[in-house]
């Protein structure tokens, strides 16, 4: 209980960065299907230390992501859709000395043989 209590207060206290742009140690809401959660990071020797703490609303404890990214590098982070619908998607990349995250298109394209 007390996990939960924690990822729902750095819920509440950070900045909805869902698109956009985060600083060193500012925390930034996510929602990634039915998952919510908190991105942060640290500047470390290696580069960027991105931490990323999720979970389902309704059952099961947070599941914490790590990974550290040098410049021009990204992650990603998805959810399978329901049967027809697309997933859901996040990516986190560091691109010019910031961190950025967008969400993802993840609608499948069709391809057409022969065209």
């Amino acid at each position: 209980m007390y996990r939960y209590t924690i990822l729902a207060a750095l819920c509440l206290t950070a900045g909805n960065a869902f698109a956009g742009e985060l600083k060193a140690l500012q925390g930034g809401s996510i929602d990634v299907g039915a998952y919510h959660g908190v991105v942060y990071y640290t500047e470390a020797d290696s580069g960027f230390r991105v931490v990323t703490t999720i979970a389902d609303v309704a059952e099961g404890p947070p599941i914490r992501f790590e990974a550290t990214l040098e410049e021009g590098q990204s992650l990603a982070i998805s959810v399978p859709g329901g049967l027809g619908e697309p997933s859901k998607a996040l990516e986190i990349s560091r691109a010019g000395g910031r961190l950025l995250m967008n969400g993802i298109d993840t609608t499948p394209k069709l391809v057409h043989a022969g065209r």
